[in-house]
């Protein structure tokens, strides 16, 4: 069996540590702040709490994918070790980054003819497309060949059910995700929108529910009604946040309270920065397995 790497972006939203720990590689996205670039590198560069408070302060945040010719660099490495490649992009629902790597999976296939390039479109973002290349990991770390992997990820990338809300809805306003009436008046009634990704890999809006607390308990209710087995669910599950902290806390206590049988703890994750900045504060968002995804 040949040997073989797995990869993914920074917009898995999992932590460097993590992806180190499970032998993931990966990509950093960009963003600007101010118009000065930075790289998605975990925080690092700029901690989630500051990097919303310069949002909130005025400061402008934009993104940039990962190009064509990073990409093309990134596997370049790990073609000439004589390693093949499996890399999963961040959802064509949101980002363009699956069409920049296939471009350069293109390129270097003609230099490359007897090795194995594999890209392949999570249909998911953060944690979430985290929570799919953590098994991956599994699976590759069992002895699952490089053929057989990618064959299982197409068939079960929809299988990862993602479901997030926010309590701050500025970001989604400035971003025209909320229209600026809708904005205001969900902001006045203190309406939280609840929100999932759908089978083509776009944020849809489910739900309007007032106060947070009651979303809350509602985001746990989704996982009780489309989680595999229900409350026997027996595999991971993952939260990530946008600097609160607390609120992610208690959606965690609230799972490990309902399913006795988690694969271990909540692995809590911060958003990174180029989902949040999007987002901005105040978003939280949780991933399990269960059925496939349906519009």
């Amino acid at each position: 069996m040949g040997e073989y790497i797995i990869s993914c972006c920074s917009t898995a939203d999992l932590s460097k540590e993590y992806l180190d720990k499970r032998k993931i590689k990966y990509l950093c996205f960009h963003f600007t702040l101010d118009k000065q670039e930075y790289i998605d590198d975990f925080g690092v560069s700029v901690p989630p709490s500051e990097l919303y408070r310069r949002m909130i302060a005025g400061e402008e945040a934009k993104t940039s994918q990962v190009s064509a010719g990073e990409y093309t660099e990134f596997f370049e490495k790990i073609l000439k070790e004589g390693k093949d490649i499996l890399h999963v992009t961040l959802s064509t629902g949101i980002s363009g980054t699956y069409n920049s790597a296939c471009v350069a999976r293109d390129m270097l296939a003609e230099n490359y003819p007897d090795r194995k390039i594999y890209v392949l479109d999570s249909l998911g973002a953060s944690s979430g497309y985290g929570l799919l290349m953590d098994q991956l990991a599994a699976m590759r770390d069992s002895g699952t060949g490089i053929d057989e992997l990618y064959e299982w990820a197409v068939d079960n990338r929809l299988n990862v059910h993602h479901w997030f809300f926010s309590s701050d809805l500025t970001f989604y306003i400035r971003g025209g995700r909320v229209s600026k009436s809708a904005g205001f008046i969900g902001s006045v009634m203190g309406i939280c929108p609840l929100l999932n990704v759908d089978c083509e890999g776009k944020l849809i809006p489910r739900e309007k529910i007032r106060t947070k607390s009651k979303t809350i308990r509602r985001i746990v209710e989704k996982m009780e009604q489309n989680a595999e087995n229900g409350l026997d669910y027996s595999g991971k599950c993952f939260i990530s946040h946008s600097d609160c902290l607390e609120d992610a806390k208690e959606v965690a206590r609230l799972v490990e309270e309902k399913f006795k049988n988690l694969n271990g703890k909540v692995e809590i994750f911060p958003i990174g920065a180029v989902i949040g900045s999007h987002t901005g504060p105040g978003t939280i968002a949780l991933f399990f397995w269960g059925g496939k995804r349906e519009n």
